[in-house]
């Protein structure tokens, strides 16, 4: 049976930058609706969603933690998501699943980078969003400036639901604009003595002109509201929900709260606008996919009347149970005992058990249920992205999407004997882990780990030691570069060749066009119908991609390019498959010398923030990294820099920015995109590449 019905069931995920404080918020949650006794802290690393070692020790969020509670007889699964952008993928892959999110801001802080960057992954996946101002009681709180920052920074319309009563020291609660009330907690600690009282006289003339700006938005979405609004009718807070609700789910605007998590104010009202205006799993269109076989595409409702059908989004490494793998449930019911198909993989397996996580706690269940999302124990062939559904009624859904690793890095054990131990462990991280990569370069014969940082590949090292007590050394820190061409060209191969009295024959002409940045690389057949056999068009296109892989500069993958096979010679008697390959990795090679090859660097965005009297010297170290400034703004007595900085000259520099700020500055830094190289540096790395300069004289 299930716990509650579908239409009172929220799947939610908590995203922030870094230390706005979504930790503590879901651990206020969790104390207040029940599940914990004890109310965990992230400083003392006591937080429950925060159960890695490593995540105690640094006062950071590294993975997805999931959970469930239960508020006003409704059921909340929560995800809680790392705000450091190394690990940016586990915010990735939850969106993915969810139907709603908090979006929680600093009022020190405001939008700070990674806001930005959790905000756009929600409008990729249109979730549905309320925004949590928490920090109320920090120094320097500006509940007016973020506000307005998240129209200007994040395009958003906020709809404030609340005022404020106080800030900083002086926060003592909210004035709830739909209810027209004031909550004000006591001095009580634990948060759970408030009182509900009638709004004050000093507050009752701008609670009034911000309950009617309020009014005149949720006027847009509901024609009934807005004829009480202009009939100068009174409106009741059911009406004035409803209506939020609809707007919210709709994307129309986003509702803003405000909250002291750490002071344990804000938390009910938090539950609440939860429960009243994020969707559930029937709120939000239902789930499309297509068939497997035909192409065709398949809709999936929220209903358990359905069949089948569910998203693998997370898989972890346990070592008890093996791969626990993470799943959403978007219709139908499975019990433990039966199959389940695994549409992407062609595969079929039964259902050991049943998991419900809390974090890294689990409870074993009998049977899940839509719009649940819950963990399978023990089954050993299923990755992330996986479509999990009945063979009778196949669907395939899309899989989230992940950012390509900008760092690589040489890794070896201290002893040779532990090599295929640690070969055999990095596997297992790749599993669980969409933008860690373990590669073996053939040059060199030297093992390579590729992530999204330092930060991220540090994490890894400290894993094997602490989980598996491997020790392993990791060489200087890479970047991953990339090439790509900047015209058209074209190039002809032609392999002929005689092997024991047989002849091998093959040929092709290919034009390689340039793509815009991000695009890839498409194969395009220009050939007239049946002029060589399909098998040599798939050899051909085989050929150029393991070309590309080999690179044209200095050996790193091609990129954003279109390869179209314009001619293709056939001999009835000689042509074989391997003579084709062969014969269009020639063809590229010589199209892609003569197509203004260059090479391409990962350029990141870096976010400064530092007193007034440092900014001057930070502006020139950042033009002395080839750095470009965007804007220098205010925030409060700080100054915030943006710029954009290759990802090569930013090695090392949490040092420089303590040095130059005398430890009063901090920064962030994200992706952006991949840019081409300066002449200058791109023979740098050429030179460094055919080790005609020491990669010690290499300026990073």
């Amino acid at each position: 049976m299930r716990s509650c019905p579908i239409e009172k069931v929220r799947n939610i995920g908590l995203m922030a930058h870094i230390d706005a404080g979504k930790t503590t918020t879901t651990e206020r949650i969790l104390y207040f609706t029940g599940i914990t006794y004890k109310m965990g802290e992230v400083d003392e690393g006591t937080a429950v969603m925060d159960w890695m070692v490593q995540e105690q020790e640094r006062g950071i969020t590294i993975t997805a933690a999931a959970t469930t509670c239960f508020w006003q007889d409704h059921r909340i699964n929560i995800i809680d998501t790392p705000g450091h952008v190394d690990f940016t993928a586990e915010v990735e892959r939850s969106l993915r699943v969810l139907d709603g999110a908090i979006i929680i801001l600093c009022a020190v802080g405001g939008v700070e980078s990674q806001s930005e960057t959790v905000w756009r992954q929600a409008d990729k996946y249109r979730v549905p969003r309320i925004i949590y101002v928490n920090k109320m009681d920090r120094l320097g709180a500006e509940p007016r400036r973020v506000v307005e920052e998240v129209k200007t920074r994040l395009g958003a319309r906020p709809l404030v639901l609340q005022l404020p009563l106080g800030a900083e020291s002086n926060f003592q609660g909210v004035v709830d604009l739909v209810g027209r009330k004031e909550i004000v907690w006591k001095d009580d600690l634990t948060g759970t003595n408030f009182e509900v009282r009638p709004v004050s006289s000093e507050y009752k003339e701008e609670v009034e002109q911000k309950r009617r700006e309020m009014l005149e938005m949720l006027s847009e979405v509901d024609d009934e509201l807005m004829k009480k609004y202009l009939d100068d009718e009174d409106i009741q807070p059911e009406e004035i929900k409803r209506a939020v609700r609809k707007g919210t789910i709709d994307l129309k605007f986003y509702p803003v709260l405000f909250g002291a998590s750490f002071r344990n104010k804000g938390i009910q009202p938090l539950l609440d606008a939860i429960v009243d205006y994020l969707p559930s799993p029937v709120d939000i269109p239902p789930v499309k996919g297509y068939h497997p076989r035909t192409n065709q595409e398949e809709v999936r409702k929220a209903s358990d009347n359905e069949s089948f059908c569910a998203l693998v989004f997370k898989i972890m490494n346990d070592a008890f149970l093996g791969n626990l793998a993470y799943f959403r449930v978007y219709s139908g019911k499975l019990k433990v005992g039966s199959y389940v198909y695994n549409a992407t993989k062609d595969q079929e397996e039964r259902v050991t058990r049943l998991l419900e996580m809390h974090a890294n706690k689990r409870r074993e269940i009998d049977e899940v249920y839509a719009g649940d999302i819950a963990a399978f124990g023990g089954m050993k062939g299923l990755s992330t992205g996986d479509t999990l559904c009945l063979k009778s009624r196949p669907i395939l859904l899309e899989p989230p999407t992940f950012p390509e690793p900008v760092v690589s890095t040489t890794i070896e054990p201290k002893t040779k004997a532990d090599h295929q131990r640690l070969v055999s462990i990095l596997e297992k991280f790749m599993t669980e882990d969409p933008t860690f990569r373990l590669v073996h370069d053939p040059m060199t014969g030297q093992t390579l780990v590729q992530g999204m940082g330092e930060l991220h590949l540090e994490i890894i090292v400290d894993r094997l030691s602490r989980e598996y007590g491997l020790q392993v050394r990791l060489g200087r820190p890479q970047v991953a570069y990339k090439e790509t061409i900047t015209r058209e060209a074209q190039g002809e191969g032609t392999f002929i060749r005689q092997l024991a009295g047989k002849g091998q024959y093959g040929h092709c002409v290919i034009k390689l066009e340039p793509l815009p940045r991000g695009k890839g690389f498409e194969f395009v057949n220009l050939l007239k119908s049946h002029a060589i056999p399909e098998e040599f068009v798939t050899e051909i296109e085989r050929g150029i991609r393991e070309a590309m892989e080999a690179g044209l500069v200095a050996g790193y993958p091609v990129t954003d390019l279109r390869a179209s096979l314009l001619e293709a010679n056939y001999h009835e008697d000689d042509s074989i498959a391997i003579a084709y390959k062969i014969a269009a990795s020639m063809a590229f090679k010589q199209a892609g010398e003569k197509a203004g090859p260059v090479i391409l660097e990962p350029i990141m965005k870096l976010e400064i923030v530092t007193p007034d009297e440092y900014v001057g010297g930070l502006v020139g170290d950042i033009n002395a990294r080839r750095g470009r400034i965007e804007a220098i703004e205010i925030k409060g007595s700080s100054r915030v820099l943006r710029a954009f900085v290759p990802l090569a000259e930013m090695f090392g520099y949490a040092t420089v920015l303590r040095t130059i700020t005398q430890g009063r500055g901090s920064f962030s830094l994200e992706f952006s995109a991949y840019e081409p190289t300066p002449p200058d540096v791109q023979e740098e790395i050429k030179a460094r590449v055919e080790g005609r300069i020491p990669f010690s004289e290499a300026r990073r």
